[in-house]
């Protein structure tokens, strides 16, 4: 086992990976950028160090800097969290070429599944249903062909990267061309990798995810699947564990696929392998997440498995100790992603010094967060400044929990999301679960 791991990641993230070292014994190192020297996860970690200025460019995505602090220390292994450089293969492979385990898949599988196109390409291959399409968009002409035999509307996403970024629908062929163009160059601007691919924009779909664990042993489980349909501009809100509405059918054909698609790549470590769902019998690959989910803990409640405490052991080559027969799932968990915003105003990030923090408790109440009283957000960094995840034996009880939780939740001093939370959790559609992709654009939150 390792005894000493630096955590290169930022925020909430960071807090949650040295707390599980702590657990296991391990020493921890963090690092950070000049704008965050009172960050919490600085002043929790064994050792901290500053690795440049403000901008992400300049810190926490400078791999020179981050690995040799890595050396320096003795570290014997890099925590990525989430974001950041945990999809990096280039980030992967130097680690490993320093001599220090990147807590990850292998370089290989990073740089194959991350490329969404050559994903696609892979679970076709292997059986996984994938969404119609056109792969590597090389012809303009060729696109307009194949757009106009699958039908509009289409999708045209970058093949590197994520986040919402280099995504396009599109719903006439004269928009097609143009669309095309704006997000290769959103791409190429923000993946350095302009390359992108067409699909069929499937509407009214539920945005269903399979979280997995595997190990250098050949051992693979499924933890059950998370429903993240409640996005805003492709950015999750609302998570939730099960899926109210997926068929037990449908789930054991979910979960092999997921499982066929980890054995064709050779995965190791945690890794979640996204679907969208039809809401009747059918389901098609979208895109594997190398890493750590944002939203694992709704996972970790209903399965009763510490994912960050077993990507840890599975990189320091550790046989799971659990069987895909030992996995029991109960109750329902979801997730609320509190993110310092105006809702009000177009979701304007909101920065500033936190003048009251109470974060709401009781039984399986849990909030991630970074934030202090005293402590001032940033403007350089990602609005999510906490999640709040509830579990409860059903769903009715967990969206009750959550609703309280949300209702007692006080951050003063900047403008935060929790209210948005209450209006979410208000309407029909998701008391019934049966609410898709295109919530938050129907009911125009």
């Amino acid at each position: 086992m390792f005894t000493k791991i630096l955590i290169a990641n930022r925020g909430e993230v960071a807090v949650r990976i040295i707390r599980a070292c702590k657990e296991m014994g391990i020493s921890t190192v963090a690092v950070f950028s000049e704008a965050d020297r009172d960050g919490l996860w600085v002043s929790l970690a064994d050792e901290a160090y500053c690795i440049g200025p403000a901008f992400l460019k300049d810190s926490y995505l400078n791999m020179t800097a981050i690995i040799d602090v890595a050396v320096a220390t003795g570290a014997q292994a890099v925590h990525p969290g989430y974001g950041l450089l945990s999809e990096n293969a280039r980030f992967a492979e130097l680690c490993g070429q320093c001599g220090i385990k990147f807590i990850g898949p292998d370089y290989k599988v990073i740089n194959a599944m991350g490329n969404k196109d050559e994903a696609r390409r892979t679970m076709r291959k292997a059986g996984v249903p994938v969404v119609p399409g056109m792969d590597a968009i090389t012809d303009v002409d060729e696109a307009l062909k194949v757009a106009r035999e699958i039908g509009y509307p289409v999708i045209v996403k970058a093949s590197a990267g994520g986040g919402g970024r280099g995504i396009r629908i599109v719903e006439t062929e004269e928009e097609l061309p143009k669309a095309i163009n704006i997000a290769s160059s959103e791409a190429a601007g923000a993946f350095g990798n302009g390359e992108v691919y067409l699909e069929k924009y499937l509407t009214h779909v539920k945005h269903v995810e399979v979280q997995l664990l595997c190990d250098e042993h050949g051992n693979i489980v499924t933890l059950g699947e998370r429903d993240c349909s409640v996005q805003r501009k492709n950015q999750k809100i609302i998570e939730e564990s099960p899926c109210a509405t997926l068929p037990d059918a449908v789930r054991k054909k979910m979960f092999a696929a997921a499982r066929k698609a980890a054995e064709t790549v050779g995965y190791t470590s945690a890794g979640t392998v996204e679907f969208l769902y039809d809401g009747k019998d059918k389901f098609y690959f979208m895109e594997m997440n190398t890493r750590l989910q944002v939203e694992h803990p709704v996972t970790e409640y209903v399965s009763g498995v510490d994912l960050v405490k077993w990507q840890i052991r599975i990189a320091a080559g550790v046989a799971l100790e659990i069987q895909q027969t030992d996995v029991r799932l109960s109750g329902c968990a979801i997730e609320c992603r509190i993110n310092s915003e105006d809702v009000k105003n177009n979701f304007r990030p909101s920065c500033g010094t936190i003048s009251l923090l109470h974060i709401p408790g009781g039984p399986w109440v849990r909030f991630d967060t970074a934030i202090y009283q005293g402590y001032t957000i940033p403007p350089y960094y990602d609005s999510m400044i906490g999640k709040l995840i509830v579990y409860a034996r059903d769903r009715k009880e967990a969206i009750r929990k959550l609703n309280a939780a949300l209702c007692e939740l006080v951050v003063e001093g900047v403008n935060y999301n929790a209210e948005l939370g209450c209006d979410i959790l208000s309407e029909r559609e998701f008391d019934d679960g049966t609410y898709c992709t295109d919530f938050m654009q129907t009911h125009k939150f």
